[in-house]
């Protein structure tokens, strides 16, 4: 396979012919595969199936004399409050254990900023002439989603290998309408990187113009390792507080890619004066999160320590997934000269960035050859890549002789888009 800027226009012509057969042929497989989000497959959802059984008798719904049958307990159960702690490395006193989803506290967090305001803030958002978000990119859609949803402008920040462009957030952040940044700060979505000691460091140090300027930490892969050791992360909030920003950082985590996601425990961690804020305004809203659930999974996960050895588990099952990801690429990609992808160790996606101009081609390909990805430009503000270029592999949920079919096909389709491209 030669690289096709080096190929002349008549066997760009005659490997288009080819590559094009093959897609015909992937066609009429009728394949119905999904790589478009981050879910766990059905053998990690097996592996946390016991968890089911632990409440089996009214004594078993009892911690620390607090019957999680009934009302009460609005942060959480002390048990659940102390978990988090554990595996955030904070203070029980700063965790807030909400329900099924981190990302429900994430939408709480930011509309009470707009209905009411934050801790600092001199005035609800809602009231303020003008409201602007950090958006490092590519990034979650989802975060984009949020802000978006309240009509909140965003502003693409670049990823670097150490995370955020901190040039880029610094100076963006002297601007007072700027009022917070969302960040994945550990095998970040989609690229899987790792934020640097300095970068963090760099966070917490930060001087906003903004007195309410939130750092939305969405820590969603803090255990997530599949390849190496587990690699521990600097408590964000005790960096805040030493750097004078006790109340800049709110960060949030889950058990969905632990336990059962739709169905697991989250956090939000931050400052005990947060909390306190927080607390009120959700009162209003709630008497109390799932308890029953929270002790569940207290009882099954026990703490950090069990909780990596259940990863363990998990890392077992998606390292090979990730593997066929990176050879198909190596192997099919690589050669023609085009094409760039990160090699995470943790996490739930491989990011690749394809020949500008292309992505949007080649995902509609693979939808009509029956593969669903994310959609091209989710990764970035407004759904808007300027390179038409990143995409976001999500390998987990298929098996693995399915995901060896759906990167057969991805492959095939990144070429035709290549070479169309080329061609014109």
């Amino acid at each position: 396979m030669a690289n096709y800027y080096a190929m002349t226009r008549q066997e760009l012509e005659e490997e288009y012919q080819k590559e094009y057969a093959h897609f015909n042929a992937c066609k009429e497989q009728n394949l119905n595969l999904n790589m478009a989000r981050g879910k766990p497959s059905n053998d990690q959802l097996d592996l946390v199936i016991n968890m089911l059984r632990t409440l089996n008798d009214a004594q078993a719904c009892v911690s620390d004399d607090i019957d999680v049958r009934n009302y009460g307990e609005l942060e959480g159960m002390p048990c659940a409050r102390a978990y988090w702690a554990d595996m955030l490395d904070c203070k029980p006193s700063q965790t807030f254990v909400g329900g099924v989803s981190s990302l429900n506290l994430m939408f709480d967090v930011i509309s009470r900023a707009y209905t009411h305001g934050l801790l600092h803030s001199p005035k609800p958002w809602c009231k303020e002439d003008k409201i602007k978000f950090l958006c490092p990119s590519p990034g979650y859609d989802r975060h984009f989603r949020i802000t978006e949803f309240f009509g909140i402008e965003m502003i693409t920040v670049a990823m670097t290998d150490e995370g955020p462009n901190m040039d880029q957030v610094e100076e963006y952040v002297q601007d007072p309408c700027v009022k917070g940044i969302w960040c994945v700060p550990k095998y970040s979505n989609p690229d899987g990187i790792v934020y640097s000691e300095t970068t963090i460091q760099r966070f917490a140090n930060l001087k906003p113009a903004a007195p309410d300027f939130a750092i939305m930490w969405d820590n969603a892969y803090c255990v997530h390792e599949f390849r190496g050791e587990y690699k521990p992360f600097p408590d964000i909030i005790r960096l805040c507080e030493q750097a004078g920003n006790p109340d800049m950082v709110y960060e949030f985590a889950s058990t969905s890619k632990i336990t059962f996601p739709g169905s697991g425990i989250c956090v939000l961690a931050c400052s005990e004066e947060n909390i306190a804020y927080f607390s009120k305004l959700f009162s209003v809203q709630m008497i109390s999160n799932d308890k029953v659930n929270q002790l569940r999974h207290v009882l099954y996960l026990k703490d950090k320590e069990h909780t990596l050895k259940i990863m363990q588990k998990h890392a077992k099952i998606l390292r090979p997934k990730f593997k066929v990801v990176s050879e198909s690429l190596h192997r099919m990609i690589q050669p023609c000269g085009f094409g760039r992808w990160n090699e995470p160790k943790g996490g739930y996606f491989v990011s690749l960035y394809t020949m500008p101009g292309t992505a949007k081609r080649a995902l509609a390909l693979c939808k009509e050859a029956g593969v669903t990805m994310t959609p091209a430009g989710a990764t970035y503000p407004y759904g808007i890549d300027p390179d038409d270029s990143n995409i976001r592999i999500a390998p987990s949920l298929p098996p693995v002789e399915e995901l060896e079919k759906a990167m057969d096909v991805f492959c095939t389709c990144l070429k035709i888009a290549a070479i169309e491209k080329l061609l014109k």
